[in-house]
């Protein structure tokens, strides 16, 4: 009777320990899965971080994708180099979609000539709110980077904005010789270096910031394609040598709009190799106008086409709308138009001149870049030396030029001007049309008729003129 009695509590007690058991078993499974689903993991990380080395530390973000140059170490004092905090700070923002640069209000950011350099993941900023400053003293300058102080190479859809400002200190780079008295300097720097400058470039905005005082142009692209520049003010003095505003080289699809330039040159420079550009609501002076070229150079051939300059005002310019070429040069201008464009005390309004020298004296040649296609309407407003000149080549006649609406009275007066021709309008070897009103009369009779040309068409009668449209057309299958 007692063993059977004792039966059902042996039951019991065989119950926990198979009950335990499983437990257990179930627990030693459990961490044998943990384990198995780590170990992945530090294989990973040991990929690129050596054994017993930490993790490369994360570029510093103030917040994400944002990268200010001070947590990369940068100073603000306006002293100390901050070359590298910048540099730091685009390299970060570069590797990050949507990646922005930020250079904070109220400092002063000393950079040497710098690259950022592409290509980026897309939509990069740079946040300019402070100022950033080149270097004073030419000495300081490396050799090897006088071409320009902050470059922009192989970037795409990038933006330059904010309320700051990249002052280029050119000062002493506009006064070489008194500069090297005051210092006993004797080294001639071989150039002078671009503030701004964008290699290569494509879908790139600059806007709202300021560009002043570049020892050579302020803000220049080159090998470019779609490029927009907005609301952004450039400033240099007037006596400033050679610092233009804008300058397009080899650059296509351009939009440059509502924005003040000052400088010693021409406010936006359009050079060869540049097409499809649209200026408007621009306010130029001091300068040198708006200028296609000098093209042609040592014989060079140039192409610009498709230029639509409108809505402009300018003032106290040596000219307004201007194109120069080089005597010897090939190639072809075509397709440009100027219209609404207001001038004041600007010194002769309207320029085609195919006679361009920057010398004492320049050899006389026959070949001349083409110019055809060019369209003048609705310039108005005062000038001090002459209305229009229009110089074109003897060999190679400017073709299809309009001069439409055209109101331009001496400042001052007639009694201002020295001479009666000085209130002339100039043609030579040009060919087109005239439409009123017209002020002075004179540019009436300015231009030739089109159907008195004998130059390179079929029916020309110039000597030996096949020949050298020969010339033009075979030199353009190289260009790309």
């Amino acid at each position: 009777m007692k063993t059977v009695k004792s039966l059902p509590l042996l039951a019991m007690l065989l119950g926990v320990i198979i009950v335990s058991a499983a437990i257990s078993t179930i627990s030693v499974e459990g961490r044998k899965h943990q384990v198995k689903k780590i170990k992945p993991k530090h294989r990973r990380h040991s990929k690129n971080t050596p054994t017993g080395s930490p993790a490369p530390a994360p570029y510093p973000s103030t917040n994400e994708g944002v990268f200010n140059i001070i947590s990369f170490g940068a100073k603000g004092d306006g002293v100390s180099d901050d070359s590298k905090a910048l540099v730091g700070a685009w390299k970060a923002a570069c590797e990050v979609v949507g990646g922005k640069v930020e250079i904070p209000a109220g400092k002063q950011f000393l950079v040497k000539a710098v690259t950022l350099q592409g290509p980026c993941e897309e939509e990069t900023v740079v946040q300019i709110e402070g100022t950033l400053v080149a270097p004073e003293k030419i000495g300081s300058w490396p050799k090897s980077s006088l071409f320009q102080w902050l470059n922009f190479k192989w970037v795409s859809h990038v933006t330059i904005q904010g309320s700051g400002t990249l002052n280029g200190r050119g000062s002493n780079w506009w006064n070489l010789d008194t500069y090297q008295t005051q210092t006993r300097n004797k080294y001639i720097p071989p150039m002078k270096p671009t503030a701004l400058r964008f290699y290569a470039a494509d879908n790139v905005t600059v806007r709202d910031i300021s560009i002043v005082n570049s020892p050579l142009c302020h803000l220049k692209f080159d090998d470019s394609d779609g490029v927009k520049v907005n609301n952004i003010t450039i400033s240099s003095p007037e006596n400033s040598p050679n610092t233009d505003g804008i300058h397009l080289q080899n650059t296509r699809n351009v939009e440059i709009q509502h924005s003040n330039i000052a400088c010693g040159d021409d406010c936006v420079s359009i050079q060869t190799g540049s097409s499809n550009v649209h200026i408007y609501h621009i306010n130029c002076g001091p300068g040198h106008g708006i200028s296609i070229g000098g093209l042609g150079k040592d014989e060079s051939v140039a192409c610009v086409s498709d230029i639509i300059v409108e809505d402009i005002s300018i003032q106290n310019t040596l000219a307004g709308v201007r194109i120069k070429t080089w005597q010897g040069g090939l190639g072809v201008v075509k397709n440009l138009t100027f219209s609404n464009i207001q001038v004041t005390d600007v010194k002769v309004p309207i320029v085609i001149d195919q006679y361009y020298c920057d010398k004492s004296k320049c050899k006389n040649q026959t070949r001349a870049v083409s110019i055809s296609g060019i369209k003048y309407n609705n310039i108005v407003g005062s000038f001090t030396v002459q209305p229009v000149r229009i110089a074109c080549s003897n060999n190679v006649p400017c073709m299809d030029v309009d001069l439409m609406d055209i109101r331009l009275r001496p400042s001052g007066g007639i009694r201002g001007l020295q001479t009666h021709q000085q209130q002339q309008a100039l043609c030579w070897n040009s060919y087109g049309k005239t439409q009123g009103p017209l002020v002075p009369s004179s540019i009436g009779y300015c231009l030739r008729k089109s159907h008195d040309v004998s130059f390179c068409f079929p029916s020309a009668t110039f000597c030996g003129c096949e020949k050298v449209m020969a010339i033009i057309v075979s030199a353009f299958h190289f260009i790309p």
